[in-house]
C-alpha cells in the first residue's frame, strides 16, 4: 500500500525484489541529481577518494547500500548479481523472519544457515560483499563464524552482558567477531541497550570496548523511521557527551563515531 501511495512504478509493486531495486535506484538518481555534492560509495578507491575530496570540501557526503534481510532474492540465488550492479556491498541475512537462507532472532523456528544460505555465503564472499548479522539468530551467527572467512559487520545491535535478550549478542559471540576483526554498531532503542537515552547506548559501546577493542565498536543508530528511538540525528552530540562521560578520548570517540566504520570499509569493500 505505501508503493501505491508513493506513485512507485507498478513493478515496485508486488515483489520485494523489484522494490529494493527501486530504492537502489533512487538512491543513484539522488546522487546524479546532486551536481557531485552526494556520492554512492561502492569500492575502497571510490571511497578513499571521497575521502580526500571531502578533507577539501566539507559539503560533500555520501552513502552506501545494503539490504537488511536476503528475502529481497526472492530465493533465487542468481538474484546477488542484480544487486551487487545496483551496487549494494552488504547484507543482512535476515530481518524479523526466518527465510530461504537463514534463521532470524525473531523468527518461529531460528534455525541456522539453510543449504541455500551456505551458498548464498559462498557467493557473497567472492563478490567481497559484507555479511551483516543484525536480526540474525543465534544459530545463524554462529553458522556464519564457523563457516564463512569474509568480514562480518553486526550493524546496529546491544549486547547481553548490558541488556539480555534474544536480539542482542552474547559475550561469546562479541569475543568471535572481535577476532574475526568485525565491528558491532551499537543502537539507539530501547530494547537494544535497556534504557531510553545516549547514556544507556554509551555503557554497550563501553562493554563492547572492553572486551574486544575500540577499534571495533560503532554507532549503529537503526535510525530508519519505524521505531523510536532515543533521540533524532540532531541528538548525536549527546552520545559524545556520554562517550566522554565513560571516559573514552576524544580519539576513541571519533573512531566510534564514524572512524571504525570508514576503516572497516576501506579494508573490506572491494577494490
Amino acid at each position: 500500500m505505501l508503493s501505491f501511495a508513493q506513485l512507485r512504478s507498478p513493478s515496485c509493486w508486488f515483489g520485494v525484489k523489484e522494490r529494493a531495486l527501486g530504492q537502489c535506484q533512487n538512491l543513484h538518481d539522488f546522487a546524479a541529481a546532486s551536481n557531485g555534492v552526494f556520492r554512492v560509495i561502492t569500492n575502497q578507491t571510490q571511497l578513499q577518494q571521497y575521502l580526500q575530496d571531502r578533507a577539501a570540501n566539507r559539503q560533500l557526503t555520501a552513502g552506501m547500500l545494503g539490504l537488511e534481510g536476503a528475502h529481497c532474492l526472492e530465493n533465487d540465488l542468481s538474484n546477488l548479481d542484480l544487486f551487487y550492479k545496483a551496487g549494494v556491498r552488504y547484507i543482512g541475512l535476515t530481518h524479523f523472519f526466518d527465510n530461504e537462507w537463514a534463521g532470524s532472532a525473531h523468527g518461529m523456528q531460528k534455525g541456522g544457515l539453510t543449504p541455500k544460505g551456505r551458498q548464498l555465503l559462498r557467493k557473497m564472499d567472492s563478490l567481497h560483499m559484507i555479511v551483516d548479522l543484525a536480526h540474525a539468530s543465534p544459530q545463524t551467527i554462529s553458522d556464519v563464524l564457523t563457516e564463512h572467512n569474509g568480514p562480518v559487520l553486526v550493524s546496529h545491535t546491544g549486547v547481553r552482558g548490558v541488556c539480555d535478550n534474544q536480539r542482542n549478542l552474547s559475550d561469546a559471540q562479541i569475543d568471535a567477531i572481535g577476532r574475526r576483526n568485525g565491528l558491532i554498531g551499537i543502537g539507539l532503542w530501547e530494547t537494544a541497550v535497556c534504557g531510553k537515552d545516549a547514556v544507556a547506548t554509551a555503557k554497550s559501546i563501553r562493554y563492547v570496548a572492553d572486551r574486544i577493542g575500540v577499534d571495533k565498536v560503532a554507532l549503529g543508530s537503526d535510525w530508519d523511521g519505524a521505531f523510536e528511538m532515543h533521540f533524532a540525528v540532531t541528538g548525536t552530540p549527546l552520545i559524545v557527551t556520554a562517550l566522554q562521560q565513560q571516559g573514552f578520548s576524544r580519539s576513541e570517540i571519533e573512531q566510534i563515531m564514524g572512524g571504525n566504520i570508514r576503516a572497516f570499509m576501506l579494508r573490506n569493500l572491494p577494490k
